[in-house]
C-alpha cells in the first residue's frame, strides 16, 4: 500500500516521467526515489542558508568525505554542492602528488588547499589517503605511514585551534555491495575507464583495507575531531544524513 504522499508523488508528472522510462514500472522504487528527491532539495535549501551563515560570519569550515573504493565520496559531494554557490565553495580531489610534491612535508599540498575567511572547502578524498591507501597499495613506506599517524591530530588540532570547522566523513560499505559496484562500472562502456588498477586491487586487498581503517579511527577520532561514520549501501541515505549531520554541526540558526 502506498500513502496518500507517495500517490500524490506518482502521480505527479516526474512520477509519470519515471513511470514511463521503465520498461516494467517499479512504483515502489519510483516512490522511494521522488520522496528521496523531496527531503534532498529541502536539505539543500538548508545548507544553502548554512552557506551564507558561514560567508556572513567569515567563517572557515572544511568537510572531508572518506570512504573505501567505490563507496560513493563523489556522488555525496555532488549532493552536497550541487546548489551552493560556487564563489564560497571548492571542491578539492587531488591527483597524485609530483615528484616535487613528493619530496615536500606531507601535509603542504593540502595547506595549499584549506578555506579562506567565508568559505567551505569539500575534500573528495584527503590527506587520510596515507592512513589506507597509501599504506595497503604500497605508495608510502612504513616509516611515512607512522610518521602521519603521529603528525595528524597534531595538524587538525593546529587547523581547529586556528578556528577553523572540521568534519570528517567515512562512508561505509559492505564487500559484497562493492563488488556489484565495480562489476556495474566493468559492463559499463561509458564509464569502464573509471576502473583504476588500485580500484581493481580494492577486493582482493580487503582486509588490509580493514585492518588499517580500523587503524585509522582508533588513532585519528578525537574528542574534537571525531570521525562521523555513515552506512553507505544505499547512496540515497548517505545523501540525506550527511547533509542533517552538517547542518547539524553548523549552528547557523
Amino acid at each position: 500500500m502506498f500513502s496518500e504522499k507517495e500517490l500524490k508523488l506518482l502521480s505527479s508528472s516526474r512520477g509519470i516521467e519515471y513511470l514511463l522510462m521503465a520498461e516494467k514500472p517499479d512504483f515502489r522504487e519510483v516512490a522511494g526515489q521522488l520522496m528521496y528527491e523531496q527531503a534532498l532539495v529541502r536539505l539543500q535549501a538548508e545548507l544553502i542558508k548554512a552557506q551564507n551563515w558561514v560567508v556572513e560570519r567569515q567563517e572557515r569550515v572544511i568537510i572531508i568525505v572518506e570512504g573505501r573504493e567505490f563507496a560513493g565520496k563523489g556522488d555525496a559531494v555532488r549532493a552536497f554542492t550541487d546548489h551552493l554557490n560556487p564563489r564560497s565553495m571548492r571542491v578539492v580531489a587531488l591527483q597524485k602528488p609530483t615528484p616535487k610534491q613528493q619530496g615536500q612535508w606531507y601535509f603542504k599540498r593540502y595547506i595549499e588547499q584549506l578555506p579562506e575567511r567565508g568559505e567551505i572547502a569539500f575534500f573528495d578524498r584527503s590527506w587520510y589517503n596515507r592512513a589506507i591507501v597509501e599504506p595497503v597499495n604500497g605508495f608510502c613506506t612504513p616509516e611515512e605511514y607512522e610518521r602521519f599517524m603521529d603528525e595528524v591530530n597534531h595538524f587538525e588540532k593546529m587547523l581547529i585551534g586556528d578556528g577553523i570547522r572540521l568534519l570528517k566523513f567515512y562512508l561505509s560499505i559492505t564487500k559484497d555491495e562493492q563488488k556489484k559496484r565495480i562489476e556495474a562500472i566493468r559492463q559499463n562502456p561509458l564509464r569502464r575507464w573509471e576502473l583504476s588498477p588500485v580500484d581493481l586491487r580494492a577486493l582482493d586487498l580487503w582486509d588490509e583495507y580493514t585492518r588499517y581503517k580500523k587503524e585509522m579511527f582508533k588513532r585519528t577520532s578525537g574528542k574534537a575531531n571525531p570521525w562521523i561514520k555513515i552506512k553507505a549501501n544505499d547512496k540515497r541515505k548517505v545523501h540525506l544524513q550527511g547533509i542533517r549531520r552538517i547542518l547539524k554541526e553548523l549552528p547557523y540558526k
